[in-house]
């Protein structure tokens, strides 16, 4: 069968495929654009398709290294697919397409729509255009033209769901780009956002991340200064809602009522993923990060003070222009007296279009790798003392989709703890669905993961679990897939398993 006839092999249905890079914004985005097009007629091709949909989109990020040589890459290789295949559109959206415009379709003159961050909902009405007038549409709103959380959603599974809080980011980081991407933080209303957290529980999801580029500077924009720890303790009211998390915060607007909230409210998760970027004061100030080395301590101690086992993550950067070997030092001192379970790390690397990107003193390659290196030891050491310390713990998992990659070899499945650790587990002899809870001991430590090496010590079926059989028996139905009304149930990534990765936060 030739790409042609795969791609309109669903009752001649046009089809589509979304790729998505960077941070979780862009991956509830895509799920966004998924629902556009569906809504508009699409189905979603089937995995493993390649480019070989009548649509692809990719959905970009600007702040990862080498992003826009990865798009142009991947464009490269569509080239020839879609010379051979009349009919078949492309389009770029996100961080990159908000920053570089009209030098997508300079560079890639076979693209035939590109758009921002800002307009994600003039998809279908972008490509129903480029191709009744047969040339590239680009169109880069400069601000938001409505709240994305209005627009219909195709989410990813039936138990959990990101939520949107704000769009944009009212910080000036000297290494993000962010900010002048997605524009000044803009708050949704509390009860527009409580209405969505209802409708997806009554739908069966039973586990929501409140999500944002500066999660708790939320209320900013509505002036209230609580604002953030008043919608944790009003989703703790929700009947039927198991689970809360959010990401990602800044030390910054990290208050003791937002701590208080987290730790009084039920559902509140104890899981804190809080980025550093670095444990030295005149990096941070470099940086332009408004909190210093002895408040972020403060912190974690208090959180560790009223939430015990938390399990705290954070992000940092090595190699900041200017980082000096005293300067890594403190950061080192930092992850050892904070002890994360898991830091993500990254090498600086020049963002054009950044302040930091002009700065003297940048670090050669070689010193920011061996500083790396050393970073990774140290936090490797620490993630698997700290997990050591759950072995004999006895847990409560969310069951979770596609997390253990290994589990089918194993006969094994995999869930998350209310702190968000990974944990494969004996698949018990029972039934167990993708949103129900097990009840497991933890007998064995590895630094990224636990192990319940014995039997299930409880099985609770949920409604969440009965929305994911639902759902997935509709999807066998209708293998593209099925739009869920507005909104809609579903499932960020494992949190915090993709990275705040725009490293803004």
């Amino acid at each position: 069968m030739s790409s042609i006839d795969r791609s309109q092999s669903v009752g001649g249905t046009r089809t589509y495929e979304v790729r998505t890079y960077g941070c979780q914004m862009n991956v509830h985005d895509s799920e966004r654009l998924s629902g556009l097009l569906e809504d508009a007629g699409y189905v979603r091709a089937a995995e493993g398709a390649d480019g070989d949909a009548d649509v692809v989109v990719f959905n970009t990020c600007a702040v990862r290294e080498n992003a826009d040589n990865k798009l142009y890459g991947n464009l490269g290789h569509l080239a020839p697919k879609k010379a051979s295949r009349p009919g078949m559109q492309i389009a770029v959206g996100g961080c990159l397409a908000q920053k570089d415009r009209d030098t997508i379709v300079k560079r890639a003159p076979w693209v035939d729509v590109v758009f921002g961050t800002h307009n994600i909902g003039k998809l279908p009405v972008l490509l129903e255009r480029a191709r009744v007038q047969e040339e590239a549409q680009v169109e880069i709103a400069e601000s938001l033209e409505a709240f994305p959380s209005t627009l219909p959603t195709r989410r990813e599974s039936a138990y959990a769901a990101w939520v949107s809080i704000s769009v944009g980011c009212n910080n000036t980081c000297t290494f993000c780009i962010v900010p002048a991407l997605r524009g000044k933080e803009k708050d949704r209303r509390p009860g527009d956002i409580l209405a969505e957290v209802e409708a997806l529980v009554a739908e069966g999801v039973s586990e929501i991340t409140l999500l944002g580029q500066n999660v708790n500077a939320y209320g900013s924009d509505i002036g209230d200064r609580e604002a953030f720890s008043k919608l944790l303790r009003a989703c703790g009211s929700i009947e039927g809602l198991e689970r809360v998390r959010f990401t990602s915060p800044h030390p910054r607007d990290f208050t003791d009522d937002v701590i208080a909230a987290m730790a009084e409210t039920p559902n509140a998760m104890p899981q804190l993923h809080m980025p550093l970027q670095s444990g030295s004061d005149p990096v941070l100030k470099a940086m332009r990060r408004s909190y210093r080395q002895e408040r972020y301590l403060g912190i974690i101690e208090k959180v560790r003070a009223a939430i015990p086992h938390a399990a705290i993550t954070t992000d940092i950067i090595v190699g900041f222009p200017g980082e000096t070997e005293e300067d890594f030092e403190q950061t080192l001192h930092v992850v050892r007296e904070a002890r994360f379970a898991q830091a993500y790390t990254f090498q600086y690397s020049k963002r054009p279009g950044t302040p930091a990107a002009e700065m003297d003193g940048q670090i050669p390659k070689a010193v920011v790798q061996e500083r790396y290196e050393r970073l990774v030891a140290v936090q490797e050491e620490i993630s698997w003392e700290e997990n050591k310390k759950q072995v004999g713990r006895t847990l409560e998992l969310m069951v979770a989709e596609g997390e253990g990659r290994k589990d089918g070899a194993t006969h094994r499945l995999s869930g998350r703890a209310p702190d968000n650790r990974l944990v494969h587990f004996t698949k018990p002899g029972q039934e167990v669905r993708p949103g129900d809870v097990v009840t497991v001991e933890i007998t064995y430590a590895a630094p990224h993961h636990l192990l319940a090496e014995g039997a299930v010590l409880d099985v609770r079926r949920t409604r969440a679990g009965d929305a994911w059989e639902k759902r997935n028996a509709a999807e066998q139905a209708k293998p593209a897939g099925v739009l869920l009304g507005l909104p809609k149930i579903g499932v960020p990534e494992p949190q915090p398993a993709v990275a705040s990765g725009c490293g803004c936060d």
